[in-house]
């Protein structure tokens, strides 16, 4: 370097040193820090580098080093932003920095300030301990360069003001990479959701945006690939803190505000210094309120006091000691106070499971050989006898978890629509949004298109639950190819669907998991007893509930709240643990479900079970109608199981280990609710029977009096039903029994 150069430097208050090849001072390199050299020792100097010292005549330098990024583009990119982002927040910014670029693709940015600061690491990008800005200031030095890219030479460094200086370094700072292993934890003093697998704090973290709090408070000032600079509104500085896209937090250096600085801050604390003056404990209360969080089980339900129903094979009654003796309590409360049927929510508590269970857990009967967790239920039962009431006595936790996703849903579609709508230059200011996920599971009246477009966003299950079946019931007798008869008893069975039909796009879904729940009125399900579906195997798929019930007079009975909380607590615990520690995703982001086995001991059950299934099926002695049912029976066993294992191990601690092993109690279980459903069934078709028969008698006679019609049906079949003959024939009970009395056979 020419030595009038150097001189100028000093003539303008400069102090300077040699430096060899690697950039180390050479000489008595402590003495110049506080005191310039003269020409005459410029001249003296020989050496390949000089360098500046940085702190002497208050010069202070802004060092970026580009060799961190991999690429010239990812370097040309970084510096671009940055000098821009400097230019649009300081007045006349060329005429006060003056910028060299070094020899390894870096730039220094020189001036001098009367409020300095020692070396400083600046910033730094995510995975490099090397940092990509820092400062020379109080005893440093930089290397004299001559590729000089502003209008400033070294010679005409200038002197700018504390202000200027700030806003460099405020700038500077919101390019530092905060690692996520500094989010400081909330401390609580209280452990009162230690039981909580998901904790309040955390699922608010994940279901809520930073700017969901702060948006009013701060504005973005800069979108970068990793972050939004923010700069807090009213604030004459230009920025205020990032918000980083990996986490989701917030990291201010400011210290005007309400929240923590120099700390990253996620949604939760946010909440609280905002709501709750920081006090932690009250906050995480709050959100839990609020729905955030798994449910905390608190409280077990007494049930000594409770006599259990005694089961006997011959009778027509749902099996509840199945399930856990807890939630038979439960069942047993809302039939006692509310008067709903056992039957009618055993089955529902079953479609339950069932749809939370989805694919997360196939179980294994013998290689080559899984059942899912699909099951059909149609409660049966005349109007006014509570088939909907009792079954949202069971599924109201899960209709809730449901609703909630719902919600969300289009909370979160109104914002990326407002998003969507923002021009090209606002949206680059403003957070990202992405097109949310419709996250819902539960679906009642809902097309084949819109379920398996559902379903694609599901992978785990969708739920199906109708108040009446009859028009899904009626869809099922348009047996054609394509129909959806098909396409449901292909859902039935786990194989793949792909639909591609003219009025809706292509879709597939590799492993559907479709658990159907609904209520039907047994006149209406007599329609169904046909032929075609026979042969197709559509009523064999379906579970039936039709228990002897009355209307029942008003009772002064009332369940406890705290029984009500605690089986809402309970069921919501159920749900979120399958979907938080259970479902599991492959690479390709489909669903990879656990296999649960069936060990010896159970085997031996499900075999014995198995070979009594097939002995009726080789039976003479079977009507031929009711042997069609039991190789779907064959199916549900396994499937039964599954379910009552999972549900049990999720309320005995003793038993969660042993999750995907199915004990021999869930075996014997199956087998229970088997045989009850074979005997529903038995009772339905009877039914039918008897119901057709006695249409068929009355047409026949319709010309004749309402004695007369009932004369001809009592002589064909003194043993039918009564009170089938009293609706038909539209007359009480009591007057069908004088009719009796008054017959005279002949």
């Amino acid at each position: 370097m020419e030595k009038s150069i150097l001189k100028k430097l000093v003539d303008n208050g400069f102090s300077i040193i040699p430096v060899d090849e690697n950039k180390t001072p050479l000489g008595a390199w402590k003495k110049y820090q506080t005191e310039a050299r003269s020409k005459d020792e410029i001249d003296l100097l020989t050496s390949p580098l000089y360098g500046l010292i940085t702190g002497y005549n208050d010069l202070e330098v802004i060092d970026i080093d580009l060799k961190v990024f991999s690429t010239l583009q990812e370097q040309n990119d970084f510096w671009n932003e940055y000098l821009s982002f400097l230019k649009d927040n300081i007045d006349d910014f060329d005429k006060k920095f003056s910028i060299y670029k070094t020899k390894n693709q870096g730039y220094h940015i020189l001036y001098r300030c009367k409020n300095i600061a020692g070396n400083t690491k600046i910033a730094r990008l995510q995975g490099h301990k090397e940092a990509v800005i820092e400062s020379r200031g109080k005893y440093g030095m930089v290397v004299i360069y001559e590729n000089k890219i502003s209008k400033l030479s070294y010679s005409e460094i200038q002197l700018i003001t504390d202000r200027d200086r700030d806003i460099a370094w405020s700038i500077s700072k919101t390019y530092n990479h905060i690692d996520e292993i500094e989010i400081e934890k909330p401390k609580l003093n209280e452990k009162t959701f230690d039981a909580a697998i998901i904790k309040p704090w955390d699922d608010y973290n994940e279901r809520t945006s930073i700017f969901d709090i702060v948006g009013d408070e701060v504005k973005v000032v800069r979108n970068l690939g990793d972050k939004y600079i923010v700069k807090r509104v009213g604030s004459e500085n230009p920025t205020s803190g990032s918000i980083f896209k990996s986490n989701g937090c917030m990291y201010l250096f400011s210290t005007g505000t309400i929240y923590p600085h120099e700390k990253l801050i996620t949604p939760f604390i946010a909440y609280t210094f905002k709501f709750h003056h920081g006090n932690y404990s009250e906050s995480a209360s709050e959100i839990y309120k609020l729905g955030f969080g798994t449910r905390v089980v608190k409280k077990e339900i007494e049930i000594e006091k409770r006599e259990l129903p005694k089961i006997n094979k011959d009778d027509l009654v749902f099996p509840i000691e199945i399930f856990p003796k807890s939630i038979q309590a439960y069942i047993l409360e809302c039939n006692e106070t509310l008067d709903s049927s056992i039957d009618y929510m055993g089955c529902s508590m079953l479609w339950l499971i069932s749809v939370v269970i989805g694919n997360s857990i196939q179980i294994e009967v013998k290689k080559g050989w899984n059942e899912t967790a699909t099951i059909w239920l149609a409660v049966v039962g005349k109007a006014g006898l509570g088939k909907t009431p009792s079954i949202h006595n069971i599924i109201k936790p899960l209709l809730s978890a449901n609703n909630k996703e719902i919600k969300n849903y289009i909370k979160q579609s109104e914002k990326f629509e407002a998003y969507d709508k923002l021009s090209v230059k606002d949206k680059k200011d403003h957070e990202e949004i992405h097109k949310p996920i419709k996250k819902q599971f539960i679906a009642n009246d809902i097309t084949i298109e819109a379920l398996v477009e559902l379903h694609q966003e599901n992978k785990n299950s969708i739920g199906v639950f109708k108040d009446e079946l009859a028009g899904w019931f009626k869809d099922m007798n348009k047996y054609r190819e394509g129909s959806d008869l098909e396409f449901w008893l292909s859902t039935w069975s786990g194989k793949a669907i792909s639909l591609n039909r003219k009025t809706a796009k292509s879709s597939f879904v590799d492993k559907p998991l479709v658990s159907v729940l609904g209520g039907i009125q047994p006149s209406v399900l007599n329609a169904f007893y046909t032929e075609d579906n026979k042969d197709n195997g559509f009523m064999d798929r379906m579970l039936l509930s039709y228990p002897d019930l009355s209307i029942e007079v008003w009772n002064d009975k009332e369940m406890n709240y705290e029984t009500i909380q605690w089986y809402n607590d309970s069921l919501i615990s159920f749900y979120e643990t399958i979907k938080h520690k259970v479902v599991e995703f492959d690479e390709d982001g489909d669903i990879k479900p656990k296999i649960a086995i069936i060990p010896t001991e159970s085997k031996k059950e499900w075999i014995r079970v198995f070979n009594e299934y097939t002995s009726i099926q080789n039976s003479d002695d079977e009507n031929e109608y009711m042997k069609s049912m039991l190789p779907k029976q064959k199916s549900y066993l396994p499937r039964f199981a599954l379910l009552i294992n999972a549900f049990n191990s999720f309320f005995d601690e003793t038993q969660k280990e042993n999750a995907l092993v199915i004990s021999k109690e869930a075996i014997l279980s199956a087998e229970k609710l088997s045989k009850y459903f074979i005997a529903m069934a038995k009772k339905i078709k009877i039914n039918s029977i008897e119901t057709n028969e006695i249409k068929t008698i009355i047409n026949t006679n319709k010309n004749k009096t309402t004695k007369e019609q009932f004369t001809e049906l009592y002589k064909k079949n003194p043993d039918l039903n009564k009170k089938e003959i009293s609706e038909s024939l539209g007359v009480s009970v009591q007057m069908i029994y004088k009719y009796i009395k008054d017959f005279k056979p002949v």
